[in-house]
């Protein structure tokens, strides 16, 4: 699986391993802080609190797409705030204090929109140098092939037919070109 130039990808693999890692590092450094019980103790009303807290935002969020739809507005925002929504629970549910934090800033209605401006933000400088996409231009062509002119690559001039090279085969039927 390539994506451009690599870099989600080895991202992606990097999360994948440095932040369970992460993690295990903070809860050792916590837990030889206050000890094991009260870091365990938090790491359950982080995940009883954000399984709660996910659950009233996520009926909020519910109600305004509902309003949004009956209304007739185009729901974008209240469509990120419920994805956020749900990825800021299961980011709490997740033992670990970092992902609490993110989880948090996810689920809070007050910090909500600073989360949602910051991944826009890194969607739109992603996307900044991408091309559009090209038209498909017919059978056998793939989307990665620039589009030719159709004939000899000459411009067609105003007025002009459109000139279909090719043979006229007789119909088995009759015997008559169709």
């Amino acid at each position: 699986m390539r994506l451009k130039r690599g870099w989600p990808l080895l991202l992606l693999i990097a999360i994948l391993i440095g932040l369970p890692i992460l993690e295990v590092w903070i809860l050792v450094r916590v837990a030889e802080q206050i000890g094991i019980w009260p870091t365990l103790a938090t790491l359950v009303i982080h995940a009883v609190g954000g399984v709660l807290l996910m659950q009233h935002e996520g009926r909020r969020a519910w109600q305004a797409l509902t309003n949004a739809y009956t209304t007739g507005k185009v729901p974008t925002g209240h469509l990120a705030d419920a994805a956020l929504i749900l990825l800021g629970g299961t980011l709490l549910i997740l033992p670990g204090y970092l992902t609490d934090v993110i989880g948090f800033l996810f689920l809070f209605r007050w910090t909500r929109p600073l989360a949602r401006k910051m991944i826009a933000f890194f969607i739109a400088r992603r996307n900044k140098g991408t091309p559009a996409p090209r038209r498909w231009s017919g059978p056998g062509d793939s989307y990665t092939k620039p589009l030719k002119p159709p004939g000899n690559g000459a411009p067609k001039r105003a007025g002009e037919p459109t000139v279909i090279p090719g043979e006229v085969e007789p119909s088995p039927e009759n015997g008559r070109s169709s």
